[in-house]
């Protein structure tokens, strides 16, 4: 049996409204600063919305990174902390979780997921390799550039497009790949990089026919595919609802089929699976294994524990099964869905379709007399804060950086601002301030003018660059 649908659930009660799957056991107090207050924190920030206090923010919509609420059953798994230097207990529950819901075989914990980013790219990636992927993803492609690897972009031309509505934009553009493969070869792509929802697209998902045609053409060159996992419960949401002969199978059956198409996957537990930390690398190569398990003793922790405490994992091990309820999912997506809709009908340009995890604000189109390079989405998201004290995160040419031949910045096609939702933390209200929040900068867009970029960092420069208005 199927969970009910947001609409669904109107439809049977006859009625539009529904309600999420828990109940509120416990709050945490959040005040609204003054606009006085707003002003002096984003300048001592410096614009960047990163480098605010989180008690000067009044709704956080900075990234669903570690936000998430706990259920009463994860709070109750800490008590069953085994804090055991090597083999503790919670570690096997976390392997056997890992292997039910997602099916690889041998697991490695990390204490976050560029840990396995880092990881997998040291084991894998030599200097002047290839990794072709569905878009860039910000410490993904750094620790790959790191390794000595480039990434090529080879995902589909929709998910550049924010006004398409494409179903599934995040899907790998099969004829792309193949170009690279005969340009480069195919022993110099130790791997395709695919992310499951695309982040950079705006959450956008991938198909399970685009996986298995991925699957296809890598086994014809002997090319392993390594999946971002973070939000693959969220990218089989949109599988069930959007693709043909999915419509009655539960995202958990979904999850395991489209895992079972790649040769290994990295996790940032922080996102799907509703814990505050932690993170995993999964692989079914026996020799991958060996040496990411080698390696995470150096970086990480043991490999009974990879930088998390006994409690932490197990915390994760529940939030594994209780990310892929399809009830959960339904009410996670549809309340991204309800703010995304708000904005919509009051003519604000976002990215279409509205993805899994977030609202992504078109900057480009709605700062249209401000040039890329005077950082239209660093300013949308600061003149958000000031507005209403709601916190937002950029994603566009800042977060792009900069090209390591020539220097110069990178200018994506995509000028976004994130409205990231953590996962069962804020309510249909807070989404309504959210969406007045918006609309009351966009009415006064004309009159914002850009930034210019003060202080750059030398490495994920979106973290900690301060802007100054021109």
């Amino acid at each position: 049996m199927t969970a009910s649908t947001p609409q669904t659930m109107g439809q049977q009660f006859g009625r539009r409204s529904w309600a999420e799957p828990w109940k509120i056991k416990m709050v945490e107090p959040i005040s609204l600063k003054s606009r006085a207050e707003r002003q002096q924190a984003i300048e001592e920030a410096g614009f960047n919305t990163f480098l605010l206090r989180s008690e000067d923010v009044y709704i956080d919509l900075l990234t669903d990174s570690g936000t998430s609420a706990m259920s009463d059953r994860q709070w109750a798994g800490l008590m069953l902390g085994d804090e055991a230097y090597a083999g503790s207990r919670n570690f096997y529950n976390l392997v056997e979780a890992i292997q039910t819901y997602y099916g690889y075989q041998y697991i490695v914990p990390t204490h976050q997921g560029r840990g396995a980013e880092h990881l997998i790219s040291q084991a894998l990636i030599k200097p002047g390799d290839t990794i072709p992927g569905n878009m860039y993803f910000t410490t993904t492609r750094l620790h790959q550039e790191l390794a000595g690897g480039t990434f090529v972009d080879v995902i589909i031309d929709e998910a550049h497009d924010p006004a398409s509505t494409h179903p599934f934009k995040g899907n790998v553009n099969l004829d792309k790949l193949a170009a690279v493969i005969k340009k480069v070869g195919a022993d110099k792509i130790p791997y395709v990089s695919l992310a499951g929802t695309v982040n950079m697209a705006g959450g956008q998902p991938v198909s399970m026919a685009n996986v298995r045609a991925l699957r296809n053409l890598c086994d014809r060159y002997g090319i392993k595919i390594y999946l971002d996992a973070t939000r693959m419960a969220e990218n089989a949401f949109f599988i069930r609802e959007r693709e043909e002969g999915y419509a009655d199978k539960p995202i958990a059956a979904i999850l395991k089929e489209f895992c079972g198409y790649t040769d290994g996957a990295w996790m940032s537990a922080k996102k799907d699976h509703l814990v505050n930390i932690g993170g995993w690398l999964a692989v079914n190569d026996p020799d991958v294994y060996d040496s990411a398990r080698n390696m995470v003793v150096i970086y990480e922790g043991l490999h009974t524990y990879g930088g998390m405490s006994g409690r932490d994992m197990e915390a994760l091990a529940i939030g594994i099964g209780e990310a892929v309820q399809d009830d959960h999912m339904a009410a996670r997506i549809g309340q991204v869905r309800y703010l995304g809709e708000l904005l919509v009908d009051w003519g604000i340009p976002i990215v279409q379709p509205v993805g899994g995890h977030a609202i992504f604000l078109d900057a480009k189109r709605i700062y249209e007399h401000i040039p890329q390079a005077e950082f239209p989405a660093q300013t949308l998201a600061a003149e958000l804060y000031l507005d209403s004290g709601i916190r937002a995160m950029e994603r566009g040419v800042v977060s792009a950086g900069r090209d390591p031949a020539t220097g110069d910045h990178r200018y994506p096609k995509l000028e976004l601002v994130r409205l990231t939702i953590p996962r069962r933390v804020y309510t249909q209200a807070h989404m309504d301030v959210t969406a007045e929040a918006v609309k009351a900068v966009y009415d006064n867009r004309l009159q914002t003018r850009g930034m210019k970029m003060v202080y750059e960092p030398k490495y994920l420069r979106f973290f900690q660059a301060r802007f100054a208005r021109l």
